[in-house]
């Protein structure tokens, strides 16, 4: 299941009535897990389909209290608005810095005005790219564009790979990998979790991202693996190289974070020229 679409990004400066208003999006939490296909951005012949992210700014301090306001536009440059709910929003936002640090999923609000608002806390500084995940006319969508906080980046090295993850407050998950499947399983403090909450009509949610080019890929619960401890998926990468996967689950009333790097073939990671084309 890949994504098929990547964007640059382009910094706009809109008028005050795009930083207005503030429609709330429903939070729909039932609703059967789907995997996410992606489209691409723009279909030939289809002037009309999403063709890019347009940001108000591009350009963070490092801190809490920032709003990152964005539009989605077609290849016309007119502004795509109608959004289906998807996994319980109309749009999701995942954030993540350049060395892969830093993930964040969000919820933006709708303006009103065909415009995005959502809060961000940039606390590290360096490139960040942020990617807008949506459903339009029931076909799924994913967007990117970049966003550069202010401050001296120090890029981390990515973690080896490893089975476990330690996903805060005493939460571990564990990863078995069988051939495309990825099945997780989660512990507090030594003992199984086997109550995972649902998490916007689904078990899960993971986000894979190749280290370099920063390719996306949005999976979500297998059919059938909705009991018991495993939240399984299928996993399709786009070719060799080092990815980080990003878990998201829910428990005891608070969504937490589990992340893995796994390396893909045998060579070093082959991104940063032309990319994986999804």
């Amino acid at each position: 299941m890949r994504i098929g679409v990547f964007a640059g990004g382009l910094a706009v400066v809109f008028g005050a009535a795009f930083l207005a208003g503030g429609v709330f999006d429903p939070d729909v939490e039932d609703g059967e897990p789907t995997a996410h296909r992606a489209a691409a951005a723009t279909h030939e012949g289809d002037a009309s389909a999403p063709a890019r992210v347009l940001l108000a700014s591009s350009r963070f301090e490092r801190g809490a209290g920032q709003t990152l306001a964005f539009r989605v536009v077609d290849r016309e440059g007119r502004n795509v608005e109608d959004f289906d709910v998807e996994h319980g929003r109309r749009m999701h936002l995942i954030a993540v810095r350049h060395d892969l640090t830093g993930y964040r999923h969000l919820h933006p609000r709708p303006t009103g005005d065909g415009g995005w608002t959502v809060d961000v806390d940039f606390m590290a500084a360096g490139p960040h790219r942020v990617y807008a995940d949506f459903v339009t006319r029931g076909k799924p969508y994913t967007l990117s564009a970049d966003v550069d906080v202010a401050g001296r980046y120090a890029a981390q090295t990515l973690p080896a790979p490893a089975t476990s993850s330690d996903a805060g407050d005493g939460y571990e998950v564990e990863v078995a990998r069988h051939g495309g499947e990825r099945r997780f399983t989660v512990s507090r403090d030594g003992e199984p979790v086997d109550d995972i909450e649902p998490y916007l009509g689904a078990r899960g949610h993971l986000v894979a991202i190749a280290e370099g080019d920063l390719a996306f890929e949005h999976v979500h619960p297998k059919d059938g693996a909705t009991e018991g401890r495993e939240i399984r998926f299928d996993v399709a990468f786009g070719g060799p190289g080092r990815y980080r996967l990003f878990l998201q689950f829910k428990h005891d009333g608070k969504v937490r974070t589990a992340a893995f790097t796994e390396r893909v073939g045998g060579g070093e990671p082959a991104h940063g020229d032309d990319g994986h084309g999804y």
